[in-house]
């Protein structure tokens, strides 16, 4: 029997086949969980169905995380088609170019709500609204996407490191929150991959040839490393761990001078 045979997923954050979340989302199909997908808007829902046509047995959903009628209305058709959850993998992260490109001390106001909103909040909405489908499984894995940038400064990173902070602080209350319940909530720090999303930061490809000169595997990551790390934290093989920020980053974070 597949490892996760029987349980239930959601994914929220696919964009297209270079995304982190897809390749976690293919490690889940693999091992035998039913999944259902969100896109939020026309543009990207073209990719998602595609992608997500390939996984037997999976839905497809509109979601705007900053929509809490939409949010609500997602839980409601995964409830009625799968019954229960027993996964929520958060993949969810933007801000506005101008804030993401100008020094953090420029960062402006709305610019700092919206990122936070979308990459912070909608964590903490999300498994929210998800905890009475919990519930119905007796438990289960809540896994965000995080970054270094997070913990130390990355050039080009910006206001979306401040989201991330804000993002790893929140991993580890709803744990603290959750973990009476049976549910556990964990994030990836994966290194540099060249996603959609990581496109949009200045001098990614200088940050690509760096990690690999200085990471002790003298490489980067590759998706489906990541997506292995992501079935181990959305299983019960990790039964035990909780609050944590798991680095799957060729060991660069562990790299002083």
């Amino acid at each position: 029997m597949a490892l996760l045979e029987g349980k239930t997923g959601i994914v929220f954050g696919v964009a297209n086949k270079r995304s982190i979340a897809w390749a976690i989302a293919q490690a889940l199909s693999r091992e035998g969980m039913r999944l259902a997908f969100t896109y939020q808007g026309e543009r990207l829902k073209a990719n998602v169905e595609a992608l997500s046509s390939t996984i037997p047995g999976s839905l497809l959903l509109q979601c705007d995380v900053t929509n809490d009628a939409e949010v609500d209305a997602v839980y409601a058709e995964v409830d009625r088609e799968f019954g229960r959850l027993d996964a929520l993998l958060h993949s969810v992260a933007f801000a506005p170019k101008n804030d993401l490109e100008n020094d953090f001390v420029n960062t402006s106001r709305d610019g700092f709500k919206l990122a936070h909103d979308i990459s912070a909040y909608s964590l903490v909405g999300l498994t929210r609204a998800a905890m009475p489908l919990f519930d119905k499984s007796g438990g289960g894995s809540i896994l965000a996407l995080t970054y270094y940038g997070a913990e130390k400064v990355v050039e080009g990173y910006n206001l979306m490191g401040v989201a991330k902070a804000s993002l790893e602080a929140s991993v580890r209350y709803l744990a603290a929150n959750l973990g009476p319940k049976n549910i556990r909530v964990n994030a990836i720090s994966a290194g540099p991959v060249n996603t959609l999303a990581a496109r949009g930061i200045k001098g990614f490809t200088d940050m690509l040839k760096h990690h690999a000169e200085r990471a002790p595997l003298r490489r980067n990551v590759e998706l489906d490393e990541i997506g292995s790390a992501g079935l181990f934290l959305l299983s019960n093989m990790s039964s035990a761990i909780t609050g944590e920020i798991m680095f799957v980053d060729c060991g660069y974070n562990v790299v002083g001078l």
